[in-house]
């Protein structure tokens, strides 16, 4: 018999060979495992992680690392790393690992900017063939190739992913979804060609309609949303909203029983305040024409040259033109040392001569034409609201803000002045504020908007029109001023947002210089630099929560410079856009291809029929109180600021404040909400700053005519 202790003993010295032989074994298997549980999700864990996992192990686990690693270094916009690590991958791959090598290249492509590489290669995956995980991958690469251009691919794209995702990612899917939505036309939705079994996506294009449909009354709007939700209760919109439909749902009017009125009333800036006051108080008195005025459906009558007419008028939206050699004042011509920050926008000078309205009034958008689409809210009249007028030029705003509070004012409309605007912010005020201006940094405020008319607000609008005549090669040719700058980084900044390239710009001296280059017969060549201030501004690419702005492609650098300029943004003075064209003719001749166009800053009455005649074919913006829209507002406006034309502009802004501060939830909740204003079309974007809408008028043959 075995003694006991002999039994211990040989157990005690059996166990730990058991245990390393356990140890090692759950070694061999837990490697593969823990790759294969990550390659079929997320990438939860650094690049140094993986790297040191894959530098630790061997075979089938070591190349799972090695996948797990590049995307976790794409993730980390360690793109570089990344592609180094890809070239390194071994030939020998399985299925499920070649399928996420297919995919990395895509999102390298990606990540290096090559969007039409990473086009074709997505055209070789099936994703089908791919795990949930890689599927999200695959579909967000084809969001991102698409570069938020709405289009029926990408809306595809959107309704495959949604599934897919989880908690916030789903939300940021659905409102991605409404935002595509959203950008198309009713036409372009209308266009769609898509199969009979796509319930979703007709889902989705029924709320389109019933948005475009009532966008303009938020009740009507509320009870469409309700029926579009039991009409289809398994679409992931009805079960998850869109965020900016959820405001709509939430959409309390704001009262406009007690409006503050705040504005400079002495100094230097006094008289664009009366201007907008009395803009204001003739429209909260029923005096002004109300916006968006029924009108005969004929375009403006083509003028007789010898005639000054309202169409040759500035088509400035408040400012004074000056000459680049000295720096002034968007509306003044005072010195920049003097100048008040209030930038109402491009205008033009003072005319000499004035005349009445020649034209018949006409209900338009920009590019001269009514739109049955788009429903205009009516001005309401109401006498009953109590307004009360406050000096911002006589003490510091908190104070005056303060005041407000306890006069018990429902809404503030003001400042104007850029500082004061930014002094408003400060405040973290809870008034609802329709700011007159708009801060260099724009910030999201649940009771701020933000209405300018301002020089770059115009250079957006431009950027609209030409990509909407189908130019794709634009030169923007400004003065060597702040105001150049600041007019082409923002058409610049649009042009790409509409998904056009590189910008070239071109800036141009004093009209004495133009004068000599003229005299030298130099011309001006159709060539420029790209405009690398705007570069930030194009569409970046995210993976993985990180967003790389794309750099411009060659193509893009010398697809102007190389000659094809095919259209020319001039912000100039009359004297300079006198001289500027003939000499853009006389490098290029008469019919050198490039279409032109030019800020309302080169426009004014006083222009005679030799003027018009040398400006034939050239294109520029107007407001659509002076473009023929409103003759009666027009007359009443000029009257009232002793024809002065600027000023007459800033009484129009007045007006259409009254209209956007009774309107002031609808703008600020309500998304598409739109108002046919006297300064433009205004709609409202995500961050409540008013976009207008210009009208574009034309010389022809001597006369002024609207762009169809």
């Amino acid at each position: 018999m075995v003694p006991s202790k002999f039994v211990r003993s040989k157990a005690a010295r059996c166990l730990p060979v058991v245990l390393a032989a356990l140890f090692f074994a759950g070694c061999g298997t837990q490697t593969p495992d823990q790759t294969a549980a990550h390659m079929q999700g997320e990438t939860q864990a650094d690049s140094g992680y993986y790297l040191h996992q894959m530098q630790q192990s061997t075979d089938d686990s070591k190349t799972n690392w090695q996948l797990l690693a590049i995307r976790a270094l794409l993730k980390e916009g360690k793109s570089q790393h990344a592609l180094e690590l890809f070239n390194q991958l071994p030939q020998t791959l399985t299925d499920e690992q070649r399928r996420e090598q297919a995919l990395l290249a895509v999102e390298l492509k990606v990540a290096q900017q090559d969007l039409a590489a990473a086009s074709t290669l997505l055209g070789n995956l099936n994703p089908a063939d791919l795990n949930p995980s890689q599927q999200a991958r695959y579909y967000q690469a084809q969001i991102t190739v698409s570069q938020g251009r709405p289009s029926l691919a990408l809306l595809r794209a959107l309704i495959a992913q949604e599934p897919l995702l989880q908690g916030a990612d789903k939300q940021k899917n659905i409102d991605a979804t409404w935002q595509a939505l959203s950008q198309m036309t009713p036409e372009q939705a209308r266009a769609l060609v898509i199969n009979a079994d796509e319930n979703t996506l007709q889902g989705w294009l029924d709320l389109q309609r019933v948005w475009f449909d009532n966008r303009n009354d938020p009740n009507m709007m509320k009870a469409g949303i309700k029926d579009w939700q039991t009409r289809y209760p398994q679409n992931p919109g009805a079960q998850m909203l869109p965020t900016q439909l959820v405001n709509v749902e939430n959409f309390k009017p704001a009262s406009t029983e007690k409006i503050a009125l705040l504005l400079p009333l002495n100094g230097q800036a006094a008289v664009f305040g009366h201007a907008i006051q009395q803009g204001f108080e003739a429209a909260k008195n029923a005096g002004a024409a109300p916006v968006g005025a029924p009108a005969p459906s004929q375009p403006p009558a083509a003028q007789p040259a010898s005639v000054s007419t309202p169409q040759a008028t500035p088509a400035a939206v408040g400012a004074v033109a000056s000459p680049a050699s000295a720096p002034v004042n968007d509306l003044t011509n005072e010195p920049a040392a003097e100048q008040p920050a209030l930038e109402p926008g491009p205008g033009a000078e003072q005319p000499a001569a004035q005349g009445q309205p020649a034209t018949e009034a006409q209900q338009v958008t920009a590019g001269g034409q009514p739109s049955p689409q788009q429903t205009a809210a009516s001005t309401p009249a109401n006498p009953s609201a109590e307004l009360k007028v406050y000096d911002t030029s006589s003490q510091p705003l908190t104070q005056i803000l303060n005041q407000v509070q306890q006069d018990g004012a429902s809404i503030v409309v003001g400042p104007l002045l850029k500082e004061k605007v930014d002094e408003v912010i400060r405040s973290n005020t809870p008034l609802n504020v329709l700011a007159l201006n708009q801060p260099e940094s724009v910030q999201n405020r649940a009771n701020i908007c933000y209405f300018a008319l301002s020089p770059e607000d115009e250079a957006r609008d431009a950027a609209n029109h030409i990509w909407q005549e189908g130019h794709r090669a634009p030169l923007v040719l400004v003065p060597q001023s702040a105001l150049g700058d600041r007019v082409t980084n923002a058409f610049a900044a649009q042009w790409q947002h509409l998904g056009g390239g590189t910008v070239l710009q071109q800036k141009f001296g004093s009209v004495a210089e133009l004068k000599m280059n003229i005299n030298g017969g130099s011309g001006i060549a159709l060539t420029g630099s790209p405009v690398t201030t705007s570069l930030p501004q194009q569409q970046g690419v995210t993976i993985g929560g990180l967003t790389i702005p794309a750099p411009p492609t060659d193509a893009q650098i010398t697809a102007g410079s190389s000659g094809n300029v095919d259209a020319v943004y001039i912000v100039a003075t009359k004297d300079e856009v006198a001289l500027i064209k003939p000499m853009i003719a006389m490098r290029n001749g008469s019919h050198g291809g490039a279409a032109l166009y030019a800020s309302s800053r080169s426009a004014q009455s006083n222009a005679g029929p030799d003027f018009r005649l040398e400006m034939e074919g050239l294109q520029y913006s107007e407001i659509p109180m002076l473009a023929g829209g409103n003759p009666s507002l027009q007359q009443q406006a000029l009257s009232s600021v002793n024809n002065d034309y600027s000023l007459a502009r800033l009484y129009a802004m007045g007006v259409d404040a009254w209209s956007l501060a009774n309107h002031f939830s609808q703008m600020r909740q309500v998304p598409g909400f739109q108002i046919n204003g006297n300064t433009g079309a205004l709609t409202a974007n995500q961050d409540c700053v008013i976009n207008r809408k210009l009208m574009w008028l034309k010389y022809q043959q001597g006369q002024i005519v609207p762009v169809n």
